[in-house]
């Protein structure tokens, strides 16, 4: 018997954007293109739905607003769906491309989902800004990883 599988839009939705957004942190190593750019990047690939209505709001936000307004404004995964936590999580990765740190603390200053949204920009940031923007003592505290990693 084959087996059909559905997946809701918005979770594909989620899924596209948050891949956009880690090619395009990727690439911004090379091209250091204005970080509003990011946004405009993953809003030209996610398709019509929720998700994409919440990063056309964050696209207005200025980079420069506090992440708890920009929480309330956009949500910040207290609902555990992708409408509140994708733009938010892609508004904190543009504020801070170069600085794991301060995206993280970016992230968290907008409570919701923390560890959610602190993997997403997390994984974003890390791609843009590159190993070394990781603290030393971040890394010496983590849990072990295999090897290869």
């Amino acid at each position: 018997m084959t087996r059909r599988w559905r997946f809701h839009p918005e979770g594909q939705a989620w899924a596209i954007a948050i891949a956009v957004a880690a090619a395009w942190a990727y690439r911004w190593r090379e091209t250091h293109s204005p970080a509003s750019q990011l946004l405009e990047a993953v809003l030209e690939h996610t398709p019509p739905g929720a998700t994409r209505r919440g990063l056309q709001k964050a696209r207005t936000l200025p980079l420069e607003t506090a992440p708890a307004l920009a929480a309330r404004e956009l949500g910040s995964g207290e609902r555990v769906i992708s409408e509140d936590t994708v733009p938010y999580s892609v508004w904190c990765a543009a504020r801070h491309l170069d600085n794991y740190a301060e995206a993280l603390w970016s992230s968290v200053s907008g409570y919701g989902d923390r560890d959610t949204t602190c993997a997403i920009v997390g994984g974003i940031v890390a791609l843009s800004a590159g190993r070394a923007s990781i603290p030393p003592a971040w890394l010496e505290a983590r849990e072990p990883l295999p090897r290869r990693f």
